[in-house]
């Protein structure tokens, strides 16, 4: 059976041969519009913001990882803050929170799902869950202030250069961004989990490199920052 057909095709010309020639008419221009609306919401595609709705999968797990933030809080400071049930509570929590950060940027650029609320929202997603984090270990005695200080300014330097330069462009998390976060979501989890102090070791190395690439991703954001500003001044 064939679909419908637009209504000059199929009608015979004065040879008595069926016209095959395609109607220039709306009628065409509303099937391409049909065609567009097959894809993820109407003609968005990968990486694009065009027409996409800001409530869409990628943005909601975004908001989900930062209302997780007072749940993890509450589970870490149960008691004294060391009881190796809500210890282990609030590391699961932490966990979900954080694999949320990876499942919405795949899914935002998999379907043409990327928003400029995403772009922003996600970076201060992924600073609330750390920072909560940081500041309630050093709180708890577990790690030591100074780490805590140093992640901690770069990343509100971090996102005050964002909306600083907000009206230019976005700058989305780069690679080095990336992978900054991913140590620090480990190097926390492993303080998070109780358990033996044989770890402690590992624990350490992991948070100084955290220290590091932070220091780096903070200088190497700036530097992006003020070549956008040249780059829009120059324009």
């Amino acid at each position: 059976m064939t679909g419908p057909v637009a209504p000059d095709q199929g009608v015979p010309s004065s040879s008595g041969k069926p016209n095959g020639r395609a109607p220039v008419s709306g009628a065409s221009r509303s099937g391409s519009g049909a065609r567009s609306a097959d894809l993820p919401h109407g003609n968005a595609v990968p990486g694009g913001t065009d027409e996409v709705p800001l409530l869409n999968i990628a943005n909601i797990l975004t908001v989900l990882r930062i209302a997780l933030v007072p749940v993890f809080l509450a589970a870490l400071f149960v008691g004294d803050g060391h009881d190796a049930t809500w210890r282990l509570t609030a590391t699961v929590v932490f966990a979900v929170a954080a694999i949320t950060d990876r499942i919405d940027g795949q899914v935002a650029r998999k379907y043409g799902l990327v928003t400029d609320f995403g772009k922003m929202a996600d970076p201060i997603a992924d600073k609330a869950l750390i920072g909560a984090a940081l500041v309630g270990l050093s709180m708890l005695g577990d790690l030591s202030w100074w780490v805590t200080v140093i992640i901690g300014v770069r990343e509100i330097g971090i996102t005050a250069v964002r909306f600083a330069v907000i009206r230019h462009g976005v700058i989305p998390a780069g690679r080095g961004g990336k992978v900054k976060t991913l140590v620090q979501t480990f190097a926390i989890g492993v303080y998070l989990c109780p358990l033996p102090t044989a770890v402690d070791p590992v624990a350490m190395g992991l948070m100084a490199l955290a220290v590091l690439l932070t220091v780096y991703t903070g200088i190497d954001y700036v530097v992006q920052a003020v070549r956008l500003r040249r780059g829009v001044s120059a324009s």
